[in-house]
């Protein structure tokens, strides 16, 4: 290592401590290849395989009783090898199974915009590191909103793609069927050139098929709009005519969930457990291990699931998708607030934060359920602490949604923003 990196390096876990990102800021794997991310660096939550590495899942047991790995995930050979230089890995909420991004061994670590709030979960050390410019961008996972909710609440972009267009082979599993990789940036182009490079060429394909990146049609959920709180709503909704005029003017308000959000993100919550039982267990009942408060409860609920309370959930679950997918068709994007309200306050407990966990699910089951591609947009909230603005396509068109974002729909974005501040 030469002397200049060396000192890179040294600076880089200084800076780093500050904002307690990293479960291990010394991690460096420098690039395998060049390409689209060269003189990029990148940082990783800690559950995904890095070779020679132990991944802690958030969890000093989990650390304890795990092996090194014996190769790089899949999606970390392939920013590797696009020429992107990995720098640490990030704290994540014990085994993912919360989205607020503190963590009750590893210490929680600090939302850059908005001090003395909560980062979000349970990509929380991911978003900390790309919000603070401590790498230029930063892969975790969202089963339920663990990129979605930390993009949000730190005030970056951030990408939950169509479930299984990025491959997880070398990921720690929460809910298979739910989980995804994701990725985080303090920019849309970024957040798209890394697309270009994780995403499936299958699915990248997607964008050139139609032959451009736009949307025919605007999807404004009514229901889904109803959640946020009104200071949080009334700044987004100022986006919806900016956006309508670019898509050309064909705005449809429908109503996600006529079931109601509440059994969506029942059936969603039911579901999930499920998996993280199955996928967990054996492993709770020969490790015993300690978690912390809140992971603790969920775990116990999970035990409880039996796997009849599957069946209505499955049907909730299909339907939901077919719904959604028949709303957005081949041309469409549907627009929504991605949290209720910036982040609340580090260190809460109790009926406010399970209210306010209540209503993110709502908003996130939508994407979660239907396995559709979602992408949050940092916006300013009136008190200046920043909240999210979505964007949600098709099946697989991952790519198309991610070019109309960074080329089309963020400039108008910016625009209205810099006029109403």
């Amino acid at each position: 290592m030469s002397h200049h990196h060396h000192e890179q390096a040294s600076m880089h876990q200084r800076q780093a401590g500050h904002w307690n990102a990293y479960a291990n800021a010394s991690v460096d794997v420098p690039p395998s290849g060049s390409g689209a991310l060269t003189g990029m660096t990148f940082a990783v939550k800690d559950v995904f395989d890095i070779k020679g590495h132990t991944s802690g899942a958030g969890n000093p047991d989990w650390l304890r009783t795990h092996e090194p790995a014996s190769n790089h995930a899949h999606a970390v050979s392939k920013l590797l090898a696009a020429g992107a230089h990995l720098q640490g890995t990030t704290i994540t909420d014990e085994l993912m199974y919360s989205i607020n991004g503190e963590n009750a061994h590893y210490g929680t670590p600090i939302n850059p915009k908005a001090p003395g709030r909560i980062p979000g979960g349970s990509s929380s050390g991911s978003a900390v590191a790309a919000s603070a410019g401590l790498v230029d961008f930063a892969i975790g996972t969202d089963t339920g909103g663990s990129i979605r909710v930390p993009s949000a609440y730190c005030g970056i972009y951030g990408v939950r793609p169509t479930h299984g267009a990025v491959d997880a082979e070398g990921l720690v599993p929460l809910a298979p069927s739910f989980d995804t990789i994701g990725w985080m940036a303090r920019d849309a182009q970024t957040l798209l050139r890394v697309g270009r490079v994780l995403l499936d060429q299958s699915v990248t394909e997607g964008d050139m098929i139609i032959g451009n990146e736009s949307f025919k049609k605007l999807l404004v959920p009514t229901d889904l709009w109803a959640i946020p709180e009104r200071s949080s709503m009334e700044v987004l909704q100022s986006f919806i005519p900016g956006i309508e005029s670019l898509i050309g003017g064909s705005l449809q308000a429908v109503v996600a969930a006529p079931e109601g959000l509440g059994e969506w993100a029942g059936a969603f919550r039911t579901l999930q457990g499920l998996e993280i039982w199955r996928s967990h267990r054996e492993w709770i009942a020969r490790e015993r291990p300690v978690f912390g408060p809140g992971i603790a409860e969920r775990f116990v609920w999970a035990s409880t699931l039996r796997e009849e309370h599957a069946i209505e959930a499955l049907l909730i679950q299909e339907r939901a998708r077919e719904r959604i997918e028949a709303f957005l068709g081949k041309d469409g994007v549907l627009m929504m607030p991605t949290v209720p309200a910036a982040a609340p306050l580090l260190g809460q407990s109790g009926e406010e934060v399970e209210r306010v966990r209540k209503r993110t699910f709502e908003l996130c089951c939508v994407a979660g359920l239907s396995g559709l591609p979602q992408v949050t947009i940092p916006i300013m909230g009136k008190d200046g602490l920043p909240i999210g603005l979505s964007f949600m396509a098709g099946r697989n068109q991952d790519a198309r949604l991610l070019a109309w974002v960074a080329n089309q729909a963020d400039d108008i974005i910016h625009s209205i923003g810099e006029r109403a501040n």
